[in-house]
């Protein structure tokens, strides 16, 4: 039997999304109000649409790393290091010497993450000194 594709998703916190909702509700006064802020709504707007949708996906064949217009797949045989940084950011080191970060996901995160990829975490051995 075959196993089943697992993908863990990793997305922001929904209160960023409901935040910008209210924000273009309370611009949207405003603007009927004076019809000259109504541009100002594309802000609020646009912080609903990168709540919703930025972050990263995590399967067994790579990355998918989500962004507020578009997305990008990385293969793990791409990635060579995962790393935690101070701050509460996760990123990952590519094969070519780039870097790139994974949205929404936390240092606490690593173990899911690492699981969903079909692996597990093990502690590396202290190098001799």
């Amino acid at each position: 039997m075959a196993k089943a594709h697992t993908t863990a998703k990793f997305r922001r916190n929904t209160a960023i999304m409901m935040a910008a909702v209210l924000a273009l509700l309370a611009g949207a006064s405003l603007g009927s109000w004076a019809p000259i802020f109504l541009p100002v709504l594309v802000i609020p707007a646009l912080i609903a649409v990168w709540g919703w949708r930025s972050g990263t996906d995590v399967s067994a064949d790579g990355l998918v790393i989500r962004a507020t217009l578009g997305s990008r797949r990385v293969p793990w045989s791409d990635v060579t290091d995962l790393e935690a940084q101070a701050g509460g950011r996760v990123i990952a080191h590519l094969t070519n010497g780039n870097v790139v970060e994974l949205p929404a996901v936390s240092p606490s995160d690593l173990p899911t993450l690492v699981a969903a990829a079909g692996s597990s975490i093990s502690k590396q051995p202290a190098a001799a000194q």
